[in-house]
């Protein structure tokens, strides 16, 4: 497999299949990453395409001071929360309020039967929309480093924050999570499922 570094030497050089490779390379977990903070399937696809649009563009001036993936989520980080920041001043009414089908983050156990499967998907959207009522600098840092399993280090260059800082924001994120899914635990054991 050729590496990043080669890829992004040949991007900039303007080959297009370089830059091709780099985007299937990447294009899931930017993908991952830009629905885990917006939380809707079309805007995600949409801010993918922008992420891999913009580093086209900028492609040039990648220095390699940090990884390419690191400086691809900081890129996605960015167009995420200006997205963020554009939905706080528009208003906008969804048709329904039912989580988007589609997107399963997990691949459900094939041996499970239909009652084990609707628990667990339920149990998805239920930590996603847990995940969303975080701050986004909270939610970015426990999405990069609990479900993409980036270093503290990677994370600080992808925030352009300090080390201390990044550790702080995954704690607190983390507690955050753990106090709103405890309080809510029993809508999601058996006995309550079963008996509604």
């Amino acid at each position: 497999m050729v590496s990043d570094e080669i890829l992004v030497k040949r991007s900039r050089q303007g080959d297009r299949e370089a830059f091709a490779l780099l985007i299937e390379r990447y294009q899931d977990k930017i993908y991952n990453l830009t629905y885990r903070l917006v939380s809707n399937v079309d805007d995600s696809a949409d801010l993918t395409q922008e992420v891999f649009y913009r580093a086209m563009l900028k492609i040039k001036e990648f220095r390699g001071d940090s990884s390419f993936s690191t400086w691809l989520y900081r890129i996605a980080t960015n167009i995420c929360y200006d997205e963020l920041r554009k939905r706080k001043t528009r208003r906008f009414v969804p048709l329904d309020d039912s989580t988007p089908d589609g997107f399963s983050p997990k691949i459900a156990d094939k041996t499970a039967g239909p009652a084990e499967k609707c628990l667990e998907k339920l149990m998805q959207q239920h930590i996603q929309k847990a995940i969303s009522t975080l701050p986004p600098p909270q939610r970015t840092a426990v999405i990069l480093r609990d479900i993409e399993g980036l270093s503290y280090e990677e994370i600080a260059q992808i925030s352009q924050c300090a080390l201390g800082t990044v550790k702080s924001r995954i704690s607190r994120g983390r507690k955050a999570l753990r106090d709103l899914l405890m309080s809510e635990q029993e809508l999601f054991s058996p006995e309550h499922v079963y008996t509604k």
